[in-house]
Order: structure tokens, then sequence, then C-alpha cells
């Protein structure tokens, strides 16, 4: 049994609760039938209006496109019928997402961003009342939802935030001051969830964070869409408020916290993200098989070459895996399991990650001809290149994948020291410990319901989530509280959670194409799961070896020297 309500959670204390990855989740037929249509309607609309290259060169979306977006019914995938919207799960949401990402990027976070961040809020937190006065019209696309969450001085950082809120005396108002940056679909949101800091009612209390449902109107400044790397026809601008007049039944859950509403949006929208990562990479696949194929050089296709045929086939395992840990994770977020913070952000990170070094390698097999505008490839590695920054840093994201993990871990270690001390009472603690203990030294836990022919595969899962759990235990034992500053300790413990929940979910994906199709019809699923367990594999070793073995005070000193020099202070004269 799962000792969380997470399946990551609970392999940081080396259980395997399969029953949360197996089966493998997909839809139900009327959902797949309603997700079919969709996607059919993208793609007619997409064939017949959607210029990406005009679309970046114009830094704008078209009127006509947006409409046509609108008619699409884009704006309310996820909004439940009864306010006017599709009813879509996370699940088609995704796909949906991921099909317009293959297109264009910046129409992607456009609708992600409209739904996972702005009107998500409202279906997680809002009232009834907020929902049925603001909701129609969001799903209509007639009202547009943005995000308001970062400052220049507080990105990633959201206690650092400034801007502030202030009830007036009767308690019916909130007037909100402060500047905004990069706020999503800034320029032309009609409602916009803002976070500010607040003293609310109790004038004595420490001033926590609120979310603001904030209409569009006086006291709100926009500036200007400036020119971005990539993602150019998306809105990103500041937003100052200057008394910005909020009612008191805007205030978006309760006053107070907001930080809780942020990171519940955000677990959303990093979802969101990862889903256009997967429509970004099939696309570049393709752009690169088609040059691969057409490109020649000493008298045959580059593609014949092996260094091409190992930038594809890592391509092509790499993409399956993310596709797989995104739809693996809509799947728990549709069956309702409680906790899939872990798995969202990273899916994040790894996607973010996957398709940068996917545009990479579809560049370089382009050759000059991708470096060029108006190839594809040029304008999707600029593109692809604001995924690790955006719904927080892939930095912040894995020391929150590390130190969230390690919770569970750390609290029963404390438990433990407390029960030493108290023999008497802490012995049924002491027993369940030990047994853990037990299981995890004599033996390793177990993944049943994988199909056979992925033995080798499966015994390398549970292996390493032994070893993934010794080293947990670790580390927590040898830094103790400090653990929190340790971050190249920390990005390791993420990597191995990140590996660790890829190879769940292509197992679990390939299982039940081999009960589909049988060993030889899943025989391309099979070897692709063998080459990211390979991949997969040498990664894990490596971040296990450098636990004991590294060289991460060395790197420190480095870093610190050229803080005092001021940048790069040698020279060879």
């Amino acid at each position: 049994m799962a000792m969380e309500e997470s399946f990551l959670k609970s392999v940081f204390h080396g259980v395997i609760p399969e029953e949360m990855v197996f089966p493998y989740p997909e839809p139900g037929r009327e959902q797949r039938e309603h997700i079919g249509l969709i996607l059919d309607g993208v793609r007619n609309f997409a064939r017949k209006h959607i210029d990406a290259g005009a679309i970046d060169r114009a830094a704008e979306i078209p009127p006509e496109v947006f409409q046509g977006m609108r008619d699409l019914g884009l704006f309310g995938l996820t909004v439940p019928t009864e306010y006017g919207g599709s009813g879509l799960g996370a699940t088609g949401f995704a796909r949906i997402i991921q099909e317009i990402a293959g297109y264009d990027a910046s129409l992607a976070v456009t609708v992600g961003a409209h739904l996972s961040l702005g009107t998500s809020g409202i279906l997680l937190f809002g009232t009834e009342a907020q929902r049925r006065r603001l909701l129609p019209a969001m799903a209509r696309g007639e009202r547009i939802g943005g995000f308001a969450l970062t400052e220049v001085g507080a990105g990633s950082d959201a206690a650092g935030i400034q801007t502030r809120g202030e009830l007036d005396r009767a308690g019916e108002t909130w007037s909100i001051d402060g500047t905004k940056a990069w706020v999503t679909n800034g320029s032309r949101a009609d409602i916009i969830t803002v976070f500010a800091r607040t003293t609310a009612f109790d004038l004595r209390s420490k001033p926590r964070i609120t979310a603001f449902l904030v209409e569009a109107g006086e006291g709100m400044v926009r500036g200007p869409n400036d020119l971005k790397l990539g993602l150019r026809a998306t809105s990103t601008p500041w937003i100052r408020f200057e008394g910005a007049k909020v009612p008191s039944e805007n205030v978006l859950g309760e006053a107070g916290r907001g930080f809780r509403v942020a990171m519940e949006v955000l677990n959303g929208g990093r979802l969101s993200l990862a889903a256009g990562c997967v429509g970004m990479c099939r696309r570049l696949i393709r752009l690169s098989v088609d040059r691969a194929q057409e490109r020649r050089a000493f008298g045959r296709p580059i593609g014949e070459f092996g260094m091409i045929k190992d930038k594809i086939a890592r391509m092509m395992a790499e993409t399956f895996a993310l596709e797989s840990m995104v739809y693996l994770t809509t799947g728990m977020v549709d069956a309702k399991v409680p906790d899939w913070s872990l798995e969202s952000a990273i899916c994040k990170v790894f996607g973010s990650e996957v398709l940068w070094r996917l545009a990479d390698d579809a560049m370089q097999i382009a050759a000059g001809l991708g470096y060029q505008q108006p190839h594809p490839c040029e304008r999707m590695l600029r593109d692809a290149r604001a995924n690790p920054i955006f719904e927080g840093t892939n930095e912040v994201l894995r020391a929150f994948v590390a130190l969230s993990g390690m919770q569970g871990p750390g609290r029963k270690l404390a438990e433990v020291v407390r029960a030493i001390r108290e023999p008497i009472k802490g012995m049924g603690l002491m027993y369940e410990f030990a047994m853990q203990r037990a299981r995890t030294t004599f033996g390793r836990e177990r993944m049943n319901r994988a199909h056979n022919t992925l033995r080798r595969e499966v015994v390398l899962f549970e292996e390493y989530v032994a070893h993934f759990q010794k080293s947990v235990d670790k580390v927590l034992r040898k830094h103790g509280k400090d653990i929190a500053e340790m971050q190249y300790t920390q990005r390791r413990v993420a990597d191995l959670a990140t590996d660790l929940y890829a190879l769940a979910a292509v197992i679990s994906r390939t299982t039940r194409a081999i009960d589909r199709k049988g060993e030889e019809g899943a025989r391309r699923e099979v070897e692709i799961t063998m080459t990211f367990a390979n991949m997969a594999e040498r990664r894990m070793q490596a971040n296990l070896a450098a636990f004991d073995d590294n060289d991460d005070e060395l790197r420190k000193g480095v870093a610190a020297q050229a803080y005092v020099d001021g940048g790069y202070s040698f020279d060879v004269v």
C-alpha cells in the first residue's frame, strides 16, 4: 500500500504503488470521440488559416485567427458544460494543446494560459456566484483570462511579492497597488488573477498573499508587448495597478490563502506547458526525418549515417517518454488522485529540456537551411527556449521536487529518533519502521502488473527505486535540516525521481500496447522503451555515484571567485 497519496512521494519511501500507474490511463469512448471531433476542427482550421511564420514576424495573433479559435470553442475546453464550455478532462485538454502547439506555440500558450491559469483558479477556488458570472463569457472567448504572479524582484519566489492589497474600513472593497511583470495574456486579458500581499481584516496580523480576480478597468496601466526571443505573438506585458478597486466578492479563495491558489493553479499550468512540448517535439521529429531523407552528403541521404540515426533515435525515445509521462499524469488528474504536484513539475522540467534538445538536434540536421528564416526550425528553437523559465524555473522546480519528496522520509526519520528516546511508547512505530527496512534490505518492492516482455526494464526500475530510497535516507541523515541548502544534492534527487517516473510511464504504456497488440504487434513500443531505459540507466548510475564522488565544493569555489572578480578574469597575454 502506498505511504503517500502520490505515486512519486511513495517512491521516495521506496514504495511502488503500481495501482496508481497500471493500467495506463485513457479517456472513455465518448470522451475520445469528443476529443477527435475537436482535433479534426483544429486541423482543418490550421491548414487553412494558421501561418506560424507570419504570426511570428508580425508578433501578434491575427484577429481572424483569434476569432477562429473562439468559433472552435478552444477557450472553453475545460470549462464544465453547465457554464458553457466543452467539459473536457485533463487528458482531452492536454491532447488539444499538444495539437495546437504543433502548429504554433504562441497560440498554444495563449489558449493554455487562458484555461490552465485563467479559468482553472475560478473552477478550483471560486464561489458558485463567481463561476456563473465569469465563466460563460470566458468559455466563449469573449473575456480572456490572465495571470499576474511574477514581479521583477519576485520571480519564482512568490513569498517576495510586493504588490499590496488594502481593504477599506467597510470591508467591502480592496485597493491594489504594485507592478506585475510578464503578465500572461496581459494585453488582452479582461479578468486577471492577481496575487498581492494583504493584511486581512485584523490589521495586527502578518501580511499574507491573497488572490484577486481583477477585472479590466480604471487603476490598471498596461505596458507594451516588448519583442521577445520567441513566442512573439504571446502577450506578456507589465501591468501597474494604481489603486485598482476590487470588490470583496472578487477575492479568489480565502483572504490570506493566495499562496495555495497559486501553487494549485500552477500545477495545471505546468501540465499544459508539457503537453505543448509534446506537440512541438512531434513536429520537430517530422521535420528532422524529412530533412534527413532529402539532404544528401557523400552521395547518399544523411539519414543513412550513424550520427544522424543516433539523433533521431534519441529524439524518438525522449518524446515517447515525455508523452507517456504527460498522459499518465493527466490520467491521474482525471482519476482524482489527490496529489500530482511532483508529477506535473517533473513533466514540465523534463518536457522543456527534451524540447530544447530536440530543437537543437533538428536544427543541426537541417544545417544551414534550418538556421535561416523562414525555416520552422529557426522559429521553433526560439520558441522552445522560454519553457525552462515559464511556470517556475527548472532550477526552482528541481528543488521543489527534491524537498517536497523528501518531506515524508524526513518526518519518518524524526519520528524514529523520538521513538528511540522513548522505547516503550515507540514500540509500534519502531516495528513499522523495522518492517519497512526489512523489505528494502532483504528484498525490494515489486512491479507485478507489467508485461513479462519488459522484465529487464521492470527489474531496472525496481532496483533503482531501492537505490533511490537508500540514497534519500542517506542524504537526509547526513545533512539533516541543512538539506534545504544542498542544491547539488537536490538536483541529483530530482533527476533520479524524473527518470524513475519516466520509466514507470513507458513500462505502463508499453504493457498496454502489448496486451492489445501482442508482442510482435507492439515491437516498436518495446524497442523504444528499451532504448529509453538504457539512456535513463546511464543517467541514474551517474547521479547515484555523484552523491559520494563529486566536485561540488570545487565548483562552488570557482563560482564564488568569479563573483569576487566580477566575471572572467583570465587572459592569455
